[in-house]
């Protein structure tokens, strides 16, 4: 393995460096290099950016009749990436930069445009200074001037950093923290507070409705046990003597529907009804009152008209009085005795 990787190479015997010829080369030759863009620049023909660190093939050549200390000074040659224009830099060894040449502009160099304008200043400075004493007096004034306005700016910049020093910003914090701790009490006691005097209204006007309630229901209570105690004072054969339609009577006793009416009441008619069968009750007449009924029939027809309208009223009273004594109309038809008709044969 070693014998693979030998370099040494051999030498004849005879070998003689002095015989190899020379070759001569131009001074101006160029090579092909790999190299990145040293700084941002714009091409003038089409402007594209090239940014900082684009790679390039380019080619390298050294200029002619330009040296800084005996150091040589390169040209390089890149196209743009758009227009294939080509773009020239070199080296510039005294700022230790380079120099953009031919085909594009250098941007954000700003800082470098300083950097010389301050060297253009002070160099004027000391070219005044070198052949006029009354500058360099005038300068020096100056400059004290602002040395101490520096110091006092400075002295300032001191003392405010001292006062914060001297600042307690640990007790400003537990003081905001306080205030925010209160402030929060406040806010949940008023909270509290609102909702305690919600809840009372709410209370308040539910024991109102509860009490019209409840005076609604003694009301009710009330009309209805005196509506009971009223059907209670009624007897239950009342209301076959009772001049008043059984509907009425039903609607009196609470409001009870009246039942079916049966077949043989819608023929003959309800017991007790003053209308149905107040005609056909008469009450027992005496023999006086036979006598004088007989004298009257005689007399005129006129007058037998106006009997009848008065036994019809008769009829009525027995009706009224039969019911004060608590008796039934099945006992009004035992007493009956005889009709308008025999009464009339």
């Amino acid at each position: 393995m070693s014998e693979r990787k030998v370099l040494n190479k051999y030498y004849p015997p005879d070998f003689d460096p002095s015989k190899i010829p020379k070759l001569k080369l131009p001074k101006d030759r160029q090579y092909v290099v790999r190299l990145m863009a040293p700084f941002n620049m714009r091409c003038k023909t089409c402007g594209e950016y090239i940014y900082k660190g684009k790679k390039f093939n380019a080619r390298k050549e050294t200029v002619q009749n330009e040296l800084y200390m005996g150091l040589p000074i390169f040209r390089f040659y890149i196209k743009c990436t758009r227009c294939l224009a080509e773009i020239t830099f070199k080296t510039d060894p005294e700022n230790t930069d380079y120099a953009m040449e031919h085909g594009a502009t250098r941007n954000f160099q700003a800082e470098k445009l300083l950097e010389e304008e301050e060297k253009r200043i002070q160099q004027e400075r000391e070219d005044e200074e070198l052949n006029n004493p009354m500058k360099v007096l005038e300068n020096r004034t100056k400059d004290s001037k602002l040395e101490m306005e520096v110091l006092e700016n400075l002295q300032e910049l001191k003392e405010l950093n001292q006062r914060q020093a001297q600042v307690d910003f640990e007790g400003m914090i537990e003081q905001y923290r306080e205030m925010e701790q209160r402030e929060r009490e406040r806010i949940k006691e008023e909270d509290e507070r609102e909702t305690k005097d919600m809840l009372e209204r709410a209370l308040i006007k539910r024991l109102r409705d509860s009490d019209s309630d409840s005076e609604e229901e003694q009301e009710s209570s009330s009309s209805s046990s005196s509506q009971l105690k009223k059907s209670s004072a009624d007897k239950p054969t009342d209301i076959l003597t009772s001049d008043k339609p059984v509907e009425t009577q039903a609607a009196s006793a609470g409001g009870v529907k009246r039942a079916k009416v049966e077949s043989w009441e819608r023929s003959v008619g309800t017991l007790g009804g003053g209308k149905a069968l107040g005609s056909l009750v008469v009450r027992k007449k005496s023999a006086v009152s036979v006598n004088k009924h007989n004298l009257e029939e005689t007399n005129a027809a006129a007058a037998s008209q106006t009997d009848s309208k008065t036994s019809q009223t008769d009829t009525t009273n027995a009706s009224k009085v039969a019911t004060q004594n608590g008796l039934s109309s099945l006992s009004l038809l035992g007493a009956y005795s005889d009709s308008d008709s025999n009464e009339s044969e």
